[in-house]
């Protein structure tokens, strides 16, 4: 088949690999002049590290990033109110954006993906049985049987339309730091109630810099990110020193509001993420807080299901497969975000006390114990649901 993907972020990548080498002839389009990954760390879950190791990367991923045992949150007093440990075989993998973005990039190059910048989809109209791309003065670029909306949240394709989160968060990339009793193999938070949140995550290295590197997050109403570049620096790091004294090494490397890029977050899920010879991938079909760190696992999965589907059917069934495939693990995961962002996220002030008195002892029951792992682990449903069904 000829195939468009549009937007060259995780699951595009990943897609336009795994379609390239199975000898379909794939075409990438990228609004940028230059291809590039947007934000600081992320997480990719044992199931995200199930489909890099399908595509031959996770030895590659693992060496640019940090093995993650745990995750854990703390109130002020040191009071732990978040513990989830992955299992021992199975540990998540921080790293940054741009790591996993030259892991991916590189494959797609090695691959022979042949890549179109500097052009900016805004349309893909049906047209003879063939979709057609079209850019904003509505001049056709290119027909083709498939068109995968891989975009992201700026899609112009997508119409889904996602509810904004009420609170988003600034993120930065500091070096980690060698007087620092934090480990290096554990995302630590630290929270007063549930409008303060301060984190570090270890991600591993960037491209070509061997200096272990750690994400810095902050969490703050979505009204007043806009706001963050004129914020008072000195003022700020007061404040996260006076919720995590232990912050020291990490946040006095932050020396301009600059190097704290603002992320605003919605909630949202089409409700068929496909149309004849269009489907949706990534945060173009479904967007959720950043909570259970399962964003570009979600990306990854999406890709591997719409590659299976296309594998195993012809295109008129396999965008229904694929969505069949995707629908239960990624509305369960969906539901679950909504109901704990809240209590970590939010103006509340009665969620934070669920989440300190009912939540947290109730996590470290048997049982339920196993269940948070599964779930950060992002296996709680089958990722992919009846790979094996009938052709």
């Amino acid at each position: 088949m000829k195939i468009a993907i549009v937007g060259a972020g995780i699951g595009g990548l990943a897609l336009a690999t795994m379609v390239q080498r199975a000898g379909h002839q794939v075409c990438l389009w990228e609004r940028f002049e230059q291809p590039k990954p947007v934000g600081s760390g992320l997480v990719i879950q044992p199931v995200g590290l199930g489909v890099l190791d399908h595509l031959g990367l996770g030895d590659q991923a693992r060496a640019m990033g940090a093995p993650l045992v745990r995750m854990q949150g703390h109130l002020p007093q040191g009071r732990s109110v978040l513990d989830v440990a992955y299992r021992p075989d199975q540990p998540g993998l921080a790293l940054h954006r741009a790591a996993l973005f030259e892991v991916l990039w590189q494959a797609a190059q090695a691959a022979g993906v042949p890549v179109r910048t500097r052009m900016s989809i805004h349309s893909a109209t049906l047209e003879s049985g063939q979709r057609v791309l079209r850019d904003a003065q509505g001049q056709a670029l290119e027909a083709v049987d498939l068109v995968v909306d891989a975009s992201g949240a700026g899609s112009r394709l997508s119409t889904l339309q996602a509810r904004p989160l009420n609170y988003g968060a600034i993120w930065g990339t500091v070096r980690w730091p060698h007087d620092t009793a934090l480990p290096f193999n554990e995302l630590r938070q630290r929270y007063r109630g549930a409008s303060h949140m301060v984190g570090v995550l270890p991600v591993g290295r960037l491209p070509g810099d061997s200096d272990p590197r750690a994400a810095l997050f902050w969490s703050m109403p979505a009204r007043d990110l806009d706001a963050w570049a004129h914020t008072d620096l000195a003022a700020w790091q007061a404040q996260a020193l006076g919720l995590w004294p232990e912050l020291h090494p990490f946040i006095t490397q932050i020396t301009d509001t600059a190097q704290m890029t603002p992320a605003r977050y919605a909630h949202g899920t089409l409700r068929r993420p496909y149309e004849p010879g269009l489907v949706f991938i990534g945060d173009a079909a479904h967007r959720a807080s950043p909570q259970l760190g399962q964003g570009a696992n979600m990306a990854l999965l999406d890709a591997l299901a719409l590659f299976t589907a296309l594998q195993n059917h012809p295109l008129e069934r396999a965008l229904p497969r694929y969505a069949a495939m995707r629908r239960w693990h990624v509305r369960s995961y969906q539901a679950m975000s909504a109901v704990f962002t809240p209590m970590y996220q939010s103006g509340s002030r009665v969620l934070p006390l669920l989440r300190d008195h009912v939540l947290a002892p109730c996590a470290q029951l048997p049982g339920i114990k196993q269940l948070l792992t599964a779930l950060v682990s992002g296996d709680m449903l089958p990722p992919l649901a009846r790979v094996d069904a009938q052709r």
